[in-house]
């Protein structure tokens, strides 16, 4: 069982896609970009097997104008060095990886225009996976689409369009319930159709119910019988509702606790589960470290070295409770920790410690700054104390120290990103 996130990361410095206006795509300009995303996914990648993450949605975003005449460039070529070190990578890690075109990729719309440059993205994001090397194992995910007030007639030209996709994408592309149109029963239909595997979509289930008597279980099992061998493992997207937007919003992370719920489900089944969240890859280390065999403490301890400062200037209760917790190195209490985690993220920051911990972190610099710098986080910390000046403002000018006199140790923590 694999356990992964989507498009980006959070934390992780200079991994940032680009792109342009489209007044500004020419072919110079496209061709810097597409170096930059590349470089970027090859860092992303990276970053990935040294955490342990092989579950991967590459973004769409990743060629500018990828699907468009805008853009001319043979891009697949041009950088096909760059596309297979990243694929070789890849396959030498036994990633998965996946891409999902977005909502106006609308395969089934009754406009023709719109339904040739929906097969034109799909033909673009099939040329992405073809050019890291990757086989059929490495899906394409997509919606139904629209009901343009004739669900039967529109799920029709959906199977109609699709059966004249080439045969190369179809056996890349699943396709999924959404949280608006297309319930988990008709999707599961379509699929005996088209004989596509279905990935199942929990919070989408949640909210745009097919009113059957099945439960979870039993829909995960039935889009199960979708996938055969050659599509590899049984992929499903799971979700959490924030509880302060509109139905279908992403939470900011995984509530641990209810994941672990859904994953005992899970138990003794080889399914890849896509977290879609806003914390991206940290909820999946997350869920990765409360899911492991290999339960070492040192995994504990080298996540909390990265949010030991975040903790400090939300709450020193729960910064005391996970240092206690982690005393016992022949335990691994990761549900624990991360519940303590989470509730010191949920926790506004107090100005006595943020206070408190801007000084801790201070202490990496303070025998090596310089007169002048010290003189500055003085002034900075006096300010911030009146309510003269923001926090970010302070912490700024700390994360200009930690790389001028490289502190890693600060640098790959999320002090600076929270």
């Amino acid at each position: 069982m694999r356990i992964g996130y989507a498009c980006l990361t959070a934390g992780v410095p200079d991994t940032e896609f680009k792109s342009c206006i489209l007044k500004n795509a020419s072919a110079e300009k496209l061709r810097e970009l597409i170096a930059h995303n590349l470089k970027t996914l090859d860092k992303i990648i990276d970053y990935n097997i040294a955490n342990q993450i092989y579950l991967f949605r590459i973004s769409s975003d990743l060629i500018p104008f990828g699907s468009s005449p805008v853009n001319r460039l043979p891009w697949y070529e041009d950088f096909s060095r760059q596309f297979a070190i990243i694929g070789q990578k890849i396959q030498k890690s036994k990633m998965r990886v996946s891409m999902h075109p977005g909502q106006y990729t609308v395969l089934n719309s009754p406009d023709v225009e719109v339904a040739k440059r929906a097969v034109a993205d799909l033909e673009y994001h099939d040329r992405i996976l073809d050019s890291l090397g990757l086989d059929e194992k490495h899906k394409i995910v997509l919606h139904i689409g629209g009901v343009y007030k004739d669900k039967s007639s529109s799920a029709r030209r959906f199977i109609s369009h699709y059966g004249q996709l080439d045969e190369k994408i179809k056996k890349r592309l699943v396709i999924e319930n959404d949280d608006r149109s297309y319930n988990i029963a008709d999707v599961l239909e379509i699929s005996q159709i088209i004989n596509a595997p279905v990935v199942y979509d929990n919070l989408h289930d949640q909210i745009n119910s097919a009113g059957s008597s099945n439960h979870e279980r039993e829909w995960i099992d039935d889009c199960r019988k979708t996938w055969g061998q050659q599509d590899g493992p049984q992929k499903i997207h799971y979700s959490q509702q924030d509880p302060c937007r509109q139905p279908g919003s992403h939470s900011s992370t995984i509530n641990i606790d209810g994941f672990m719920q859904f994953y005992e489900k899970l138990s003794g089944s080889d399914t890849d589960i896509m977290l879609e969240v806003k914390d991206k890859n940290l909820s999946a280390i997350k869920c990765i470290n409360c899911t492991t065999e290999d339960q070492n403490i040192t995994r504990l301890e080298s996540e909390w070295s990265k949010y030991i400062y975040t903790v400090l200037e939300r709450s020193q209760a729960e910064y005391r409770a996970i240092t206690k917790l982690l005393k016992n190195k022949k335990q691994y209490p990761a549900i624990g920790f991360y519940d303590h985690l989470d509730k010191a993220l949920r926790t506004p920051i107090e100005k006595g410690n943020a206070v408190n911990a801007a000084q801790h972190v201070w202490g990496y610099f303070k025998d090596v700054a310089l007169t002048k710098e010290k003189d500055k986080f003085l002034e900075l910390m006096e300010k911030y104390q009146q309510g003269e000046l923001e926090l970010r403002r302070l912490k700024t000018f700390l994360h200009r120290l930690a790389t001028k006199y490289q502190q890693d140790c600060l640098l790959d923590s999320y002090y600076f990103v929270f």
